[in-house]
């Protein structure tokens, strides 16, 4: 069965026993992004058209936004893109996004743990989080320890959402956060991998 066959969160739920709550674990630190990147950001949003497609949205919002606030921990963690998980015959796919720990043996390497599931979706939070729930699930079995918390995000590029799995319990943020608020989307992804190594 593949990640993308789960359609709702409540489908990984049963089948995987894992109870859902919300609650507000990210504290947005207040982050302004470089002026290169915030320049670029302007010039794609005034010349491209991002909502056209997913491709759109992952290429000129996504992508430049995760590669952004990834290069200050880039010495500790991979960013893969388009990388194929498999745990077993249930817990398979390609998430859209997905870090993991780097790799001594080089970037090629895809190294435990992993960490966190990105997950774009084109106005669909809700099969989002069903593929990206069941992505979390193949990270928590394949890293072999529950205790470890793994991190997941659907975004549309306007929205952010963030989900965790800590053993059997998912929590989703409370809030969301956006582009029109890019110091506060950067605080949030900033805060997401510091919580990582502070695990």
């Amino acid at each position: 069965m593949a990640f993308s066959d789960y359609r709702h969160i409540s489908h990984v739920q049963q089948d995987f026993r894992i109870t859902y709550r919300e609650e507000s674990f990210i504290r947005v630190l207040e982050i302004v992004p470089p002026a290169g990147f915030l320049e670029e950001f302007t010039f794609n949003k005034e010349y491209f058209d991002l909502y056209t497609s997913e491709g759109s949205r992952s290429e000129l919002i996504i992508l430049p936004v995760l590669r952004e606030v990834y290069k200050t921990y880039a010495r500790q963690y991979s960013l893969w893109i388009q990388k194929t998980l498999t745990y077993d015959q249930k817990l398979t796919g390609t998430p859209d996004y997905l870090i993991s720990a780097r790799s001594p043996l080089g970037k090629t390497v895809l190294e435990k743990p992993l960490v966190v599931a990105i997950e774009a979706k084109r106005n669909d939070f809700e099969q989002g989080w069903g593929q990206c729930a069941a992505e979390m699930v193949a990270a928590q079995k394949f890293n072999d320890n529950p205790d470890f918390p793994v991190y997941g995000i659907v975004t549309d590029g306007r929205f952010w959402e963030f989900g965790r799995l800590v053993k059997d319990e998912f929590s989703k943020n409370t809030e969301a956060y956006g582009i029109d608020n890019l110091n506060a989307l950067f605080g949030s992804l900033h805060f997401l991998f510091q919580s990582i190594k502070n695990s």
